[in-house]
């Protein structure tokens, strides 16, 4: 899980503590550590809070989070792939229109 891995990285790089940024998420500091290893799903709400906190992109900390979420969802499908090349195109059809 990379989200986990990204908001590890710079909590730590800021010299921020687990329990500093639980409390900033207002949950409990076990629940924060579980969403750093990937045991947990961060909210979207959570996410975007916490690329405040971190001084880091919304955007970007909304693209790993959602494509970690993409990963569980189709990542042991053999056709994930093309699944995933077709929303593509469905999506671009559907931001044009």
């Amino acid at each position: 899980m990379q989200f986990g891995e990204k908001i590890k990285r710079l909590r730590e790089e800021k010299y921020l503590l687990q329990r500093q940024i639980a409390a900033s998420l207002d949950i409990d500091a076990p629940m924060y550590s579980k969403i750093e290893r990937g045991e947990r799903k961060a909210k979207r709400v959570h996410v975007i809070s916490l690329a405040r906190l971190l001084d880091v992109s919304e955007d970007e900390l909304l693209t790993i989070w959602l494509s970690d979420k993409i990963i569980e969802d189709v990542g042991d499908e053999t056709t994930a792939l093309a699944a995933l090349k077709r929303a593509e195109q469905e999506l671009k059809r559907s931001i044009k229109s």
